[in-house]
């Protein structure tokens, strides 16, 4: 059973930076503008020696766009937060300060760790016990730890603090309408289930294809890279949403346990030149403008030998996955923005003589940005019936009324643990993509190059090798 306490006062860690500002603010707004949030209070803190007046500028500015388009009721639930919203400056890392912050808040609070990993570790690791009023939620934002060892480190030290159904390790990825689309699509149609398996699916890929480049973000993501950043943090939840057994409910235990028995049964395998590939971006045209090499941006360190593109081939060793492989791609500065899973299913076994024209495995399609289905088959084609052509059919898919933010936060505001990743879950991701790193450290995979605005090396053809 999961604690239902409702969250009255949301502390924002890290209150100046990037996401804050980029992406939680404005995924609170839509919230509170919709009614989901009332009597909600927000405090922000962080190590910036900013006014009041700063503080509520930049809340003011994240507002504006759900200020705009919400109806009065919306609008004035808004002000009314911007009007009585606090910043406070101070050491997160410092002993004592965030413990007396905390106890001066109505609560229960939910503290959202907007920073660093490493730096949400260390506050957490000085925070003592008795310093953490009851109720209390923490909101850890992913990458959860830097490797296997230090997620469960990091574990020990939030289930000293808080109970795990007070703790989310928040991935927007799992927006609940993404989740709940794949879900739909995969248990609420007779005629997919059945093929859902090794003996109908060649391969599924999972891919998220940027056309940015660091756009500011070098001193954390120089320190992360594609594999890190994206693949462990996000797009293996998407391939254990992809591959779970039916499970009796979609309540929080039997999703997550059906989750976890898939990334158990997870691994990337040697040697990894065949079953990993990675490459770093140069200087080319992106969106019009003029790219410079990675090794070149602000903050970058040209030691790290950082990718900016990964790929990797999972194998699932369960009875329904046994040699389909996974393929997991994520890259920045690319021409093309591709956010979807693909599902290839195998060739028909025989095709009746006399068709004539290509007869290519139908492929399904789940788009994540804008939510949406395509089914790739094969019909007989105009004018000559015996001829086969492709032919797509298009759905969109219903998507939230919130921003992806919304949704995680909607989760932590009602005590909805649905969403986030449970420790377990966290530290398995890891254990999946640690050799991978270990093998990318020591150069035993090389590391390719591609003019940013391209689709990626020229050697590479097409997604990720199945061999």
């Amino acid at each position: 059973m999961t604690s239902q306490t409702t969250v009255k006062t949301l502390l924002i860690l890290g209150a100046s930076g990037d996401l804050t500002g980029r992406l939680l603010l404005p995924g609170l707004a839509r919230l509170v503008a919709t009614g989901r949030a009332d009597g909600l209070r927000l405090a922000g803190a962080g190590s910036d020696p900013w006014r009041q007046e700063q503080w509520r500028d930049r809340v003011h500015t994240a507002f504006a766009d759900a200020s705009g388009t919400a109806d009065d009721t919306g609008k004035k639930a808004l002000a009314a937060l911007e009007e009585s919203t606090v910043y406070h400056q101070l050491d997160v890392t410092a002993d004592g300060p965030l413990a007396s912050l905390l106890a001066g808040l109505e609560g229960p609070v939910a503290v959202y760790f907007a920073l660093p990993p490493h730096v949400s570790q260390k506050a957490c690791e000085i925070l003592q016990p008795g310093q953490v009023p009851p109720g209390t939620r923490l909101v850890m934002e992913k990458p959860f730890g830097s490797g296997e060892e230090s997620a469960r480190e990091l574990n020990r030290t939030l289930l000293t603090l808080v109970p795990e159904d007070h703790i989310h390790r928040v991935d927007h990825f799992l927006g609940k309408a993404t989740v709940l689309n794949i879900l739909g699509l995969r248990f609420a149609n007779n005629f997919l289930e059945p093929v859902w398996n090794r003996g109908h699916i060649e391969k599924v890929e999972i891919i998220f294809d940027e056309n940015l480049a660091l756009e500011g973000r070098a001193r954390y993501y120089d320190g992360a890279g594609a594999l890190r950043d994206m693949i462990q943090s996000h797009l293996l939840q998407i391939m254990a949403l992809m591959a779970i057994e039916p499970p009796a409910t979609i309540r929080e235990r039997d999703l997550r346990d059906a989750v976890a028995a898939v990334l158990r049964a997870s691994s990337v395998k040697a040697p990894y030149q065949a079953s990993t590939r990675r490459a770093r971006y140069t200087a080319g045209s992106l969106n019009g403008r003029q790219v410079p090499d990675y090794v070149k941006e602000d903050g970058v360190d040209p030691g790290r030998n950082t990718e900016t593109l990964a790929e990797v081939r999972v194998d699932i060793d369960n009875w329904r996955w046994k040699g389909v492989p996974f393929i997991l791609r994520s890259g920045k500065a690319l021409g093309e923005k591709r956010k979807e899973a693909v599902v290839t299913f195998l060739p028909v076994p025989h095709l009746p003589g006399g068709f004539t024209g290509v007869d290519a495995p139908n492929k399904l399609r789940i788009g994540f940005g804008p939510d949406t289905l395509e089914l790739d088959v094969d019909v007989n084609g105009p004018g000559n019936i015996f001829s086969l052509d492709r032919t797509t059919l298009l759905a969109e898919l219903n998507a939230s009324e919130l921003l992806p933010y919304g949704e995680v936060l909607e989760g932590v505001l009602t005590g909805d643990p649905l969403l986030s990743v449970r420790g377990d879950t966290a530290e398995e991701c890891w254990r999946v993509v640690e050799p991978v790193l270990q093998a990318w450290a020591g150069d035993d995979v090389p590391l390719d190059t591609y003019d940013a605005g391209t689709s990626g090396p020229g050697g590479w053809s097409g997604p990720a090798r199945a061999g």
